[in-house]
Protein backbone atom coordinates (compact mmCIF):
# COMPACT_ATOMS: atom_id res chain seq x y z
CA UNK A 1 0.00 0.00 0.00
CA UNK A 2 3.08 2.30 0.89
CA UNK A 3 4.63 1.48 -2.20
CA UNK A 4 1.34 2.64 -4.28
CA UNK A 5 1.07 5.69 -2.30
CA UNK A 6 4.60 6.97 -3.16
CA UNK A 7 3.82 5.70 -6.72
CA UNK A 8 1.21 7.60 -7.10
CA UNK A 9 2.59 10.88 -5.37
CA UNK A 10 5.31 10.72 -7.95
CA UNK A 11 2.87 10.54 -11.08
CA UNK A 12 1.15 12.97 -9.73
CA UNK A 13 3.83 15.78 -9.27
CA UNK A 14 5.33 14.84 -12.38
CA UNK A 15 1.96 16.11 -14.48
CA UNK A 16 1.05 18.90 -11.50
CA UNK A 17 5.22 20.26 -12.84
CA UNK A 18 4.30 19.49 -16.45
CA UNK A 19 0.84 21.93 -16.06
CA UNK A 20 2.55 24.28 -13.78
CA UNK A 21 5.39 25.01 -15.94
CA UNK A 22 4.05 24.33 -19.31
CA UNK A 23 1.57 25.85 -21.69
CA UNK A 24 -0.21 24.03 -24.41
CA UNK A 25 1.66 24.66 -27.22
CA UNK A 26 5.17 23.55 -25.14
CA UNK A 27 3.38 19.79 -24.86
CA UNK A 28 3.31 17.39 -27.46
CA UNK A 29 -0.43 16.34 -27.26
CA UNK A 30 -2.09 19.36 -27.79
CA UNK A 31 -4.65 19.95 -30.22
CA UNK A 32 -6.57 22.88 -30.90
CA UNK A 33 -9.51 20.83 -32.27
CA UNK A 34 -9.97 17.30 -31.68
CA UNK A 35 -11.48 16.55 -34.90
CA UNK A 36 -10.77 12.59 -35.10
CA UNK A 37 -12.53 12.21 -31.42
CA UNK A 38 -15.15 14.53 -32.39
CA UNK A 39 -16.01 12.81 -35.78
CA UNK A 40 -16.46 9.28 -33.92
CA UNK A 41 -18.68 11.29 -31.46
CA UNK A 42 -21.12 12.39 -33.89
CA UNK A 43 -21.47 8.99 -35.52
CA UNK A 44 -22.67 7.88 -32.30
CA UNK A 45 -25.81 9.95 -32.51
CA UNK A 46 -26.03 10.40 -28.81
CA UNK A 47 -29.03 12.14 -27.01
CA UNK A 48 -27.23 15.69 -25.29
CA UNK A 49 -28.32 14.13 -21.97
CA UNK A 50 -25.93 11.27 -22.36
CA UNK A 51 -23.41 10.89 -19.34
CA UNK A 52 -19.81 11.45 -20.86
CA UNK A 53 -16.82 10.66 -19.27
CA UNK A 54 -12.79 12.06 -20.77
CA UNK A 55 -10.27 9.89 -19.16
CA UNK A 56 -7.56 11.95 -18.43
CA UNK A 57 -8.97 14.75 -20.10
CA UNK A 58 -6.59 17.37 -18.35
CA UNK A 59 -6.97 20.59 -20.48
CA UNK A 60 -8.03 18.90 -23.81
CA UNK A 61 -10.25 21.21 -25.65
CA UNK A 62 -12.48 18.37 -26.20
CA UNK A 63 -14.78 19.19 -23.18
CA UNK A 64 -15.07 23.06 -25.19
CA UNK A 65 -17.01 21.30 -28.03
CA UNK A 66 -18.97 18.90 -26.24
CA UNK A 67 -20.53 22.00 -24.55
CA UNK A 68 -20.68 23.54 -27.59
CA UNK A 69 -22.45 20.81 -28.51
CA UNK A 70 -25.23 21.02 -25.97
CA UNK A 71 -24.07 18.09 -23.84
CA UNK A 72 -25.72 18.20 -20.73
CA UNK A 73 -23.57 15.98 -18.33
CA UNK A 74 -19.88 15.80 -19.19
CA UNK A 75 -17.73 14.72 -15.99
CA UNK A 76 -13.73 15.12 -17.23
CA UNK A 77 -11.10 13.19 -15.28
CA UNK A 78 -7.65 13.53 -14.48
CA UNK A 79 -4.52 13.05 -12.65
CA UNK A 80 -3.48 17.08 -12.51
CA UNK A 81 -5.30 19.69 -10.49
CA UNK A 82 -3.74 22.05 -12.47
CA UNK A 83 -4.59 21.02 -15.47
CA UNK A 84 -8.30 20.93 -14.56
CA UNK A 85 -7.84 24.26 -13.09
CA UNK A 86 -6.66 25.96 -17.02
CA UNK A 87 -9.77 24.10 -18.54
CA UNK A 88 -11.94 25.71 -16.15
CA UNK A 89 -10.66 28.93 -16.61
CA UNK A 90 -10.94 28.89 -20.05
CA UNK A 91 -14.36 27.92 -20.04
CA UNK A 92 -15.30 30.42 -17.54
CA UNK A 93 -18.86 30.36 -16.48
CA UNK A 94 -19.53 27.73 -18.76
CA UNK A 95 -16.98 25.18 -16.43
CA UNK A 96 -19.61 24.87 -13.57
CA UNK A 97 -21.94 22.67 -15.70
CA UNK A 98 -18.88 20.23 -15.68
CA UNK A 99 -18.08 17.71 -13.04
CA UNK A 100 -14.14 17.87 -12.62
CA UNK A 101 -12.64 14.87 -10.56
CA UNK A 102 -9.17 14.66 -9.91
CA UNK A 103 -7.99 11.20 -9.89
CA UNK A 104 -5.44 9.10 -11.49
CA UNK A 105 -7.60 6.27 -13.08
CA UNK A 106 -5.97 3.39 -11.60
CA UNK A 107 -8.10 4.60 -8.60
CA UNK A 108 -10.99 6.01 -10.03
CA UNK A 109 -14.51 4.38 -8.64
CA UNK A 110 -17.27 5.25 -11.13
CA UNK A 111 -20.60 6.30 -9.41
CA UNK A 112 -22.43 5.51 -12.16
CA UNK A 113 -22.92 4.40 -15.91
CA UNK A 114 -21.49 6.16 -18.46
CA UNK A 115 -22.61 6.47 -22.01
CA UNK A 116 -19.60 7.18 -23.52
CA UNK A 117 -16.20 6.79 -22.19
CA UNK A 118 -13.61 9.09 -23.96
CA UNK A 119 -9.56 8.44 -23.68
CA UNK A 120 -7.00 9.85 -25.47
CA UNK A 121 -3.42 8.99 -24.44
CA UNK A 122 -4.24 8.08 -21.01
CA UNK A 123 -4.23 4.11 -21.37
CA UNK A 124 -1.15 3.91 -23.29
CA UNK A 125 0.48 5.41 -19.97
CA UNK A 126 -1.07 2.02 -18.11
CA UNK A 127 2.43 -0.49 -18.56
CA UNK A 128 1.82 -3.29 -16.04
CA UNK A 129 -0.82 -6.00 -16.75
CA UNK A 130 -2.55 -5.33 -13.64
CA UNK A 131 -2.93 -1.84 -14.12
CA UNK A 132 -4.65 -2.44 -17.86
CA UNK A 133 -6.70 -5.50 -16.12
CA UNK A 134 -8.26 -2.90 -13.41
CA UNK A 135 -8.77 -0.44 -16.38
CA UNK A 136 -10.96 -3.02 -18.38
CA UNK A 137 -12.65 -3.97 -14.90
CA UNK A 138 -13.79 -0.22 -14.45
CA UNK A 139 -14.58 0.14 -18.34
CA UNK A 140 -16.81 -3.12 -18.10
CA UNK A 141 -18.59 -1.89 -14.86
CA UNK A 142 -19.54 1.49 -15.92
CA UNK A 143 -19.65 1.96 -19.08
CA UNK A 144 -23.14 1.01 -20.67
CA UNK A 145 -22.93 2.59 -24.13
CA UNK A 146 -19.53 3.24 -26.28
CA UNK A 147 -15.45 3.87 -25.44
CA UNK A 148 -13.76 5.42 -27.67
CA UNK A 149 -9.98 4.66 -26.88
CA UNK A 150 -7.02 6.17 -28.93
CA UNK A 151 -3.25 5.12 -28.08
CA UNK A 152 0.28 5.84 -29.71
CA UNK A 153 0.02 2.98 -32.58
CA UNK A 154 2.92 0.51 -33.45
CA UNK A 155 4.57 3.26 -35.45
CA UNK A 156 3.84 5.64 -32.19
CA UNK A 157 6.56 6.99 -29.59
CA UNK A 158 8.00 4.92 -26.83
CA UNK A 159 7.80 7.47 -24.41
CA UNK A 160 5.64 10.21 -23.73
CA UNK A 161 6.64 13.43 -21.10
CA UNK A 162 9.41 11.15 -20.16
CA UNK A 163 7.40 8.29 -19.15
CA UNK A 164 7.18 4.96 -20.54
CA UNK A 165 3.60 3.98 -22.70
CA UNK A 166 2.46 1.15 -24.61
CA UNK A 167 2.03 0.46 -28.25
CA UNK A 168 -0.74 -0.80 -29.68
CA UNK A 169 -2.23 -2.22 -32.85
CA UNK A 170 -5.76 -2.65 -33.84
CA UNK A 171 -6.14 -6.06 -33.20
CA UNK A 172 -4.43 -6.18 -29.14
CA UNK A 173 -6.95 -3.14 -28.52
CA UNK A 174 -9.64 -5.45 -29.88
CA UNK A 175 -8.62 -8.84 -27.71
CA UNK A 176 -8.31 -6.39 -24.62
CA UNK A 177 -11.90 -5.33 -25.06
CA UNK A 178 -13.74 -8.88 -26.61
CA UNK A 179 -15.40 -9.69 -23.52
CA UNK A 180 -18.13 -7.05 -23.61
CA UNK A 181 -17.34 -4.75 -26.66
CA UNK A 182 -17.71 -5.45 -30.21
CA UNK A 183 -15.43 -3.05 -32.60
CA UNK A 184 -17.45 -0.27 -34.28
CA UNK A 185 -14.20 1.28 -36.51
CA UNK A 186 -10.64 1.75 -35.54
CA UNK A 187 -7.91 3.86 -38.02
CA UNK A 188 -4.37 5.40 -37.59
CA UNK A 189 -3.43 8.87 -37.97
CA UNK A 190 -0.41 11.08 -37.75
CA UNK A 191 -0.58 13.87 -34.73
CA UNK A 192 1.52 16.58 -35.84
CA UNK A 193 2.49 17.70 -32.56
CA UNK A 194 2.85 21.81 -31.73
CA UNK A 195 6.50 22.00 -32.65
CA UNK A 196 5.86 19.94 -36.12
CA UNK A 197 6.86 16.48 -35.03
CA UNK A 198 4.86 13.52 -36.29
CA UNK A 199 3.13 11.07 -33.62
CA UNK A 200 1.29 7.93 -34.78
CA UNK A 201 -1.95 7.47 -33.06
CA UNK A 202 -4.20 4.75 -33.01
CA UNK A 203 -7.90 5.91 -32.49
CA UNK A 204 -10.79 3.04 -31.87
CA UNK A 205 -14.38 2.98 -31.18
CA UNK A 206 -15.91 -0.01 -29.03
CA UNK A 207 -19.80 -0.18 -28.07
CA UNK A 208 -21.27 -2.20 -25.96
CA UNK A 209 -22.77 -6.02 -26.56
Amino acid sequence: MLLKHVIFTGLKNHWEKIYATKQSHEVSWTQETPLTSLKFIQRLSLPKSANIIDIGGGDSKLVDSLVDMGYENITILDISEKALGKAKKRLGGKARAIKWVVSDIRDFKPTGEYDLWHDRAAFHFLTSQTDVDNYILTVKSAVKGSIIISTFSKNGPEKCSGLDVTQYNEDQLQRILAEGFNKVECLTEDHITPFNTKQNFLFCCFSRR
